[in-house]
């Protein structure tokens, strides 16, 4: 995002950066914040960021955001990936938000958006152990009583930030149709009978089973139109793809950005090694392709932002692609260029790689956005 950032967005990027490097910009900062590691959100370093008013980045000024587009949000959200600022709670958060923003009702939007100004968390809640890639399978019922109120049975799972969400916005089916019977709740945190479970893996604990067990939310819970889900998941499309594109450009530029550091330093047969051409041209290549996704995320961002009525299906699902598939090759590459070293818990480049090997599969697989490009080709 480099020349055709404006001024006020170049300021932006600048003090993002200047509060990554002031509040963790060592590896013993790092560490204290998330648990070695372990933990991708540090709630105390959120409320300050929402102090800054930066977490309403993109969300309307009558709810105290900033006013601010998709390009905006994904800057955030390059800069503090960048700068690996545990605010993994960001990322569901403004995905969920602009669901409330589109289609929640005008007290649904002042409860929900004016608390993600102020520091709350958002999740949704979508996959469950049958549905992933196909939504339309799942199987999360809500059935509507005599008294208007909604009882929900399901389980759901792979759900980022439920843990430490403050409401998540639950898919469940209402209808018989596949795609025509899905429908968006509220549903708070702390609802009765509704378990969150933790579910481990190699980056640490940020996402969650959550099982419901007879949960009772009133009428005014539904969130849009009721059996709407589906075409609602579909209009968010731009912005969880464009999100977790820039999400892992950020990622990129780190993971890069450490690999020079790294063989700039080390010295083998008597010279750096990134002097050698074998690493010159794997540099080379690493920071064409980063440019080439910086260029091509920026772009489709500004497109959404002219175009807020308008569904970009080939160019997000590109963007996602591209980015994802990029974090994942250059942590790879960054660990083989720095040998045993890039395999240690003493450098990042390990943490890097575990949190971009998985960004290919959530938020639809590398095969799933493939899938949707042929698509829009006539395939």
């Amino acid at each position: 995002m480099g020349s055709r950032l404006t001024e006020e967005q170049a300021a932006f990027a600048a003090a993002v950066r200047d509060f990554a490097k002031r509040e963790c910009g060592t590896r013993e900062q790092r560490d204290a914040l998330t648990d070695g590691g372990r933990e991708a959100h540090h709630p105390e370093l959120y409320r300050r960021l929402a102090d800054l008013g930066w977490l309403g980045v993109c969300l309307p000024e009558e709810y105290g955001g900033a006013g601010g587009g998709t390009a905006d949000a994904c800057l955030f959200l390059e800069e503090t990936s960048y700068g690996m600022v545990p605010c993994g709670g960001f990322i569901t958060t403004v995905i969920t938000a602009k669901a409330y923003e589109r289609f929640g009702t005008e007290q649904q939007r002042q409860e929900v958006l004016s608390g993600v100004v102020r520091g709350d968390v958002l999740a949704i809640a979508m996959s469950e152990p049958g549905a992933g890639s196909d939504v339309g399978a799942l199987r999360c019922r809500a059935r509507q009583q005599r008294d208007g109120t909604w009882v929900i049975d399901g389980q759901k799972t792979w759900i980022s930030n439920a843990h430490c969400a403050e409401s998540i916005l639950l898919v469940a089916r209402t209808g018989e149709d596949k795609h025509g019977g899905l429908t968006m709740f509220h549903l708070p945190a702390g609802t009765p009978f509704v378990e969150i479970r933790g579910i481990e893996t190699m980056r640490g604990r940020e996402v969650n089973d959550v099982c419901l067990t007879d949960v009772r939310l009133p009428a005014d819970s539904v969130v849009g139109e009721v059996n709407g889900g589906w075409k609602q998941l579909m209009a968010g499309l731009n912005h969880e793809r464009l999100f977790l594109a820039a999400n892992m450009l950020g990622l990129a530029r780190r993971a890069f950005d450490d690999a020079i550091a790294y063989v700039r330093e080390r010295e083998q047969f008597g010279r750096p090694v990134g002097s050698f051409q074998a690493i010159r041209h794997r540099v080379a290549d690493l920071a064409t392709e980063i440019e080439c996704t910086r260029l091509l995320v920026r772009e489709v961002a500004l497109d959404c932002d002219a175009h807020p009525e308008k569904l970009f299906p080939r160019e997000a699902s590109m963007a996602k692609l591209k980015a994802t598939e990029l974090a994942k090759r250059v942590t790879l590459e960054g660990m083989q260029m720095m040998g045993g070293y890039g395999y240690t818990t003493e450098f990042d480049m390990e943490r890097h790689l575990r949190a971009a090997v998985v960004s290919t599969v959530y938020g639809g697989t590398s095969e799933i956005q493939r899938d949707v490009i042929g698509k829009t080709y006539g395939l």
